[in-house]
């Protein structure tokens, strides 16, 4: 069972979207099928919430109109880059009501809930109470003067509207009162222990339930912060007339809170796909013998591993994630992508700017996908992959191969004797026989950047192969060899046909009619897939070279965007004055890791973090805590200058220093190892 996070219906999906969720989740279902997996991946419009009513305040239209639009413009979004969705719903359907409602009822019939009437922000203008996403103010913890009731986006707080300094409503402008009102708590400290365990061991219910060690660092280190710090009950309704309505007498005016009706969201999607399909929803999500993987990003690993899973064990019956890869975020052309700023590659823009071409955007989000960390996309690197790697690489492989045999054998595969290959010929079949493991095995660790190379390598491999063994001139000296060369670049071809599916589908679906393979498995990979006398069709170009002026004008678009909010572009520190490589020796830089992380009492500025470092535990402080939350730090990675001169501050001794990167706006970013890198390695 698989699900990728429901984009809220208020707006276009970009490129981050894609490779946060979308793209990794598509990759992963596709190899599945291939693989013989029994699979079912789901997904939905999120079409509820203070975000999708503010934005039809603003454009003075109903959220129904707002969400009409946009459910249909995703849609056409995933359909164009052929994101294969077994079943896309909504949670403005009145199937998706019932479910939630019917949900609700029953974690209330269990005693889930701490009903308080407490004083919640109440616009007196709008003469409503106000959502989180209603109520801005200045962040306590790094003084943004844009963060939210609920969260600070600059550095990542969580937040409560009452913790704002100047709150004001995002309807009116007025100052917001504080009214009492009641609400349903899900009183989250109840379930500490057991969480815990989940999460780090991997354990449940006294049983072994998934492989704690296969989650992503930062995704059970943000999870681990959380529970450490004192899990606090969290209101499950919310004063809204947009919403799910709360099903006990008595709350009118009352919705359920989103994040309680969206991943219910994903249950009313396998119902409606099982009625599809004349299967049984309780399968995917009642029986130990599935797996659940949630597809996000980093913003939404709390909800999806800590919520969630106590509203599934307190609802009872359904099972709990086993995984949940989320990834970090994607930003452009230097700066983070930014919606309201229109700073961003809107997916249906990119494919009627660029029609035929969704599987090189494909290939590109997934080169360099935010598994770890940040990633940044550029035009230039756009054109550079497409031209250097699909073109060059792939294309101009099969495009030899084709010609060759057709111009030496009439479009048919050649014979050839097994004695008659050489070491080099046997070498290039063994990594055809070993590369559908390997790149299987990277894909289930959702490792989905190096499976894609894993699968390009072997079109360089029959690029490099062809190049040194040139069958042009054997075919003259000796007709035995070219046999044998020519062979062997059909079955290198062929194998990337299949490969490279799961990221390139619309590319391997021309690949394969060219070489005459029909629905393929993965186990169809093999150095022997194509048979003597098959005859090879004629393929056109996969992919046309990008020309620079193409790419120059999708930057200058950008630039227009940003001339139009009035927001320059961010200038660079220029470069401190030269050291010597006897001054750099002397730097023991190394691999550390954060195993745990706290706010250092009475300092605005610094966290205390605890660093593996390979020699030993030790604490380092660092003046990050404007910018990154506790939780955020905790399983990463960090670059740790490890001998550095000791120091106190604020009475606790700093045994070290971690390196940052600040960016041209004055945001800090981890100066993060690749993945791979464990605690202690040395850095040279």
């Amino acid at each position: 069972m698989m699900t990728s996070a429901l984009p809220y219906a208020n707006g276009q999906i970009h490129i981050g979207h894609v490779a946060g969720a979308y793209l990794p989740g598509d990759i992963r279902a596709r190899f599945e099928r291939m693989a013989g997996s029994d699979v079912v991946w789901v997904c939905g419009s999120d079409e509820h919430g203070a975000a999708i009513t503010l934005r039809a305040k603003k454009a003075q239209v109903t959220p129904r109109e707002i969400v009409d639009r946009y459910h249909e413009e995703m849609q056409q979004a995933f359909e164009g880059l052929d994101i294969s969705f077994d079943h896309y719903s909504r949670t403005s359907s009145e199937r998706h009501h019932d479910v939630a409602q019917n949900f609700f009822l029953t974690l209330l019939e269990k005693g889930s809930f701490e009903v308080k009437t407490e004083a919640q922000f109440y616009d007196p203008k709008a003469k409503q109470f106000l959502a989180d996403r209603y109520i801005t103010g200045t962040c306590p913890k790094c003084q943004d003067d844009g963060a939210y009731g609920d969260q600070c986006e600059k550095c990542g707080s969580a937040l409560s509207p009452t913790e704002l300094i100047d709150p004001k409503s995002t309807l009116s402008g007025a100052k917001p009162e504080l009214k009492d009102t009641t609400l349903w708590y899900l009183p989250m400290g109840r379930h500490e222990r057991w969480l815990k365990e989940y999460i780090e061991k991997g354990i449940f219910e006294g049983q072994p339930h998934h492989d704690a060690s296969a989650w992503k660092a930062h995704v059970s280190g943000q999870c681990r912060s959380w529970i450490d710090s004192g899990l606090q009950s969290r209101a499950m309704t919310r004063d809204l007339d947009w919403g799910v309505p709360v099903p006990v007498e008595g709350a009118e005016g009352k919705v359920l809170y989103v994040w309680l009706d969206a991943p219910i969201g994903y249950i009313t999607s396998t119902m409606e796909w099982a009625e599809q399909n004349d299967a049984r929803w309780q399968d995917w999500w009642k029986t130990d013998e599935t797996e659940l993987i949630h597809f996000i990003g980093k913003d939404n690993i709390v909800f999806h591993c800590l919520i969630f899973p106590i509203l599934l064990r307190e609802h009872g019956g359904y099972i709990l994630p086993t995984n949940v890869p989320a990834n970090a975020f994607m930003n452009l052309e230097g700066d983070k992508i930014s919606t309201s700023r229109n700073w961003a590659v809107w997916v249906n823009d990119f494919l009627q700017e660029f029609p035929g071409k969704s599987d090189e955007l494909r290939y590109v989000l997934a080169s360099i996908m935010p598994e770890q960390k940040d990633s940044e996309f550029t035009w230039a690197d756009y054109r550079e992959r497409v031209n250097n790697e699909l073109a060059d690489v792939l294309g101009n492989f099969v495009n030899r191969v084709l010609v060759l045999t057709r111009k030496y054998y009439d479009g048919n595969v050649p014979a050839i004797n097994a004695a008659d290959l050489n070491n080099t010929d046997h070498a290039v079949l063994e990594t055809l026989s070993e590369a559908p493991s390997q790149i299987a095995d990277l894909v289930r660790r959702n490792r989905f950047r190096d499976a894609l190379q894993a699968a390009m390598g072997i079109a360089r491999l029959g690029n490099k192969y062809m190049t040194e063994q040139e069958p042009w001139k054997a075919y003259k000296a000796n007709p035995t060899r070219a046999a044998v060369i020519l062979n062997t670049c059909i079955q290198v071809a062929a194998n990337c046909a299949v490969l490279l599916e799961p990221f390139l589908p619309k590319s391997a679906a021309k690949l394969q009619s060219a070489f005459g393979i029909e629905n393929p498995t993965w186990a169809d990979a093999a150095p022997d897939m194509i048979q003597v006398g098959s005859i090879l069709s004629e393929l056109p170009i996969l992919f046309e070279k990008v020309e620079a002026e193409v790419v120059d004008a999708q930057v200058s678009k950008l630039e227009s965007a940003r001339a139009a909010t009035n927001v320059a572009r961010p200038e660079f520190k220029p470069q401190k004055d030269t050291m010597t490589f006897e001054d750099f020796q002397k730097l023991d830089l190394r691999v550390g890791e954060v195993i745990a992380c706290e706010r250092v009492p009475k300092a605005d500025r610094l966290l205390n973090l605890t660093i593996r470092s390979g020699l030993d535990e030790r604490t380092v402080l660092s003046g990050i805590a404007e910018h990154f939350a506790p939780e955020d730090v905790v399983g990463r990675r960090v670059t740790l200058l490890a001998n550095l001169a000791p120091r106190k501050i604020r009475g606790i001794e700093s045994q070290g220093m971690i390196l940052m990167a600040e960016t041209a706006d004055g945001s800090l970013r981890f100066v993060t190892p690749e993945e791979g890198a464990e605690a202690g390695d040395v850095i040279s």
